[in-house]
């Protein structure tokens, strides 16, 4: 019955006691997901058609050891056109909003990198991923092993006007959250394809980079949709093994 047309609707489970108002609504909106569909994939390809960027400086950042086991130093400095591990490769970086006069880490974008820690792995397979941030390293190397972001490549601004230049920093130094993406045009030559902020419009002031976050779109699966959540740093990073033992616990019950 699953994947299946009865009577004018595609069933999604072979549960017998479905509504008649319960389908009908489904059916309506399993078209407005086709609907969406097309509308992520039109404008996936309206980015992928973008004419070629502006070339940007060749950005130097400080960098301390890959593995975060391994203390803060010794510190190098790496290139923008460095973290790119291949001429075909994209480079992604995530402006974190940690450092200068932001003083404590913004609770969303610790979320941002939870989720890009787990997938960093994937990602690796066909793009290159930094995060960057205008936190010196001890205190950003701190909050990594914290959050256990043993997969990400952290980097800090120092002097450079990377932030400022890409939006994700103004002249006053306050941070905002940004995704900046890059290709190379030859030897030490990059070029920017796409940066997206969180402000969309004046009225879209928060919602701008929600499509690229699972948070979002898990929570809008269910009933109470994305209810007054909001990210924050009190209830850590073990609040899913939390959840889980909870889980087992009253199924003991």
């Amino acid at each position: 019955m699953a994947h299946e047309f009865i009577r004018g609707t595609y069933r999604q489970t072979n549960l017998r006691n479905e509504s008649a108002e319960y389908l009908a609504r489904r059916e309506e909106l399993r078209l407005a997901e086709i609907e969406l569909l097309a509308q992520r994939e039109r404008v996936a390809r309206l980015r992928r058609q973008l004419p070629a960027g502006a070339i940007v400086e060749n950005y130097e950042f400080l960098e301390g050891p890959m593995s975060l086991n391994d203390g803060d130093t010794p510190v190098h400095p790496v290139r923008l056109s460095e973290l790119f591990t291949a001429p075909d490769r994209a480079l992604v970086i995530y402006q974190f909003m940690y450092g200068k006069k932001q003083t404590t880490p913004c609770p969303m974008c610790v979320s941002w990198l939870d989720s890009l820690n787990g997938v960093a792995h994937h990602l690796a397979q066909s793009i290159d991923l930094a995060i960057v941030a205008a936190a010196e390293l001890p205190a950003l190397r701190a909050l990594a092993r914290e959050r256990g972001w043993h997969r990400l490549r952290l980097l800090f601004t120092c002097a450079n006007s990377f932030k400022y230049d890409l939006g994700g920093e103004d002249a006053e130094g306050n941070q905002d959250a940004t995704i900046s993406v890059f290709t190379l045009d030859g030897p030490g030559r990059v070029r920017h394809f796409y940066s997206v902020h969180p402000k969309l419009a004046p009225g879209i002031e928060t919602r701008g980079m929600d499509e690229y976050n699972p948070i979002w779109n898990i929570l809008d699966l269910t009933p109470r949709g994305r209810g007054n959540w909001d990210a924050s740093l009190d209830y850590g990073a073990e609040a899913v093994l939390t959840g889980a033992s909870r889980a087992q616990s009253m199924s003991r019950t």
